[in-house]
């Protein structure tokens, strides 16, 4: 007999799924937990909260946001260094759509460069914003040396945000959640 014909089987198949989610929840929860945890968005112009820049293992900076380089705020540039994080480049100007268009080696190596008059070093790791990357880019981001990061890795990992010093944004509330789970 199959559960579609035996109702006590059918409700006994329906509990070991519900199980199997809960139980896939709680191991999710503790992976994110237990795994590094990251920042993005961070720029001299945005407003990145303490207490999660604090938790936070990796910075993901912007290097040009609103066309304004950070490596024009010296100060800036040797506060983040003194944090001791790992850092990331996050898009060049965290464009909406930045990196679904076709984009060529000098966009890439612009960010680039900008992120190493501010810090001395290249970045080696990326993050497209909004997680939006075509396969070229990636592709294209890989061949220069980076470690793409997307929506797979903020499944596993708490990933908060930098706002643009709106207490208000749906952001802060997003990092209190995150921080939640």
């Amino acid at each position: 007999m199959n559960a579609k014909n035996n109702p006590g089987k059918r409700k006994f198949v329906y509990r070991i799924l519900f199980l199997t989610i809960i139980l896939l929840m709680i191991i999710l929860i503790f992976i994110r937990n237990i795994s590094p945890r990251q920042i993005d968005d961070v720029n001299p112009n945005r407003l990145c909260e303490e207490i999660y820049a604090d938790r936070s293992q990796v910075l993901m900076i912007v290097p040009l946001l609103d066309n304004i380089s950070i490596a024009d705020n010296k100060h800036w540039c040797e506060y983040i260094l003194r944090l001791n994080k790992s850092l990331g480049m996050h898009g060049v100007y965290h464009t909406p759509e930045e990196f679904n268009e076709l984009r060529n080696d000098s966009y890439i190596l612009l960010g680039m460069e900008e992120f190493k008059k501010c810090f001395g070093f290249y970045p080696t790791i990326f993050e497209a914003p909004e997680l939006v990357l075509n396969r070229e880019n990636r592709d294209l981001l890989r061949d220069r040396g980076f470690e793409v990061r997307g929506r797979t890795f903020n499944v596993f990992h708490k990933v908060y945000h930098c706002v643009d010093f709106d207490k208000n944004s749906y952001l802060v509330k997003l990092n209190k959640f995150i921080d939640l789970v």
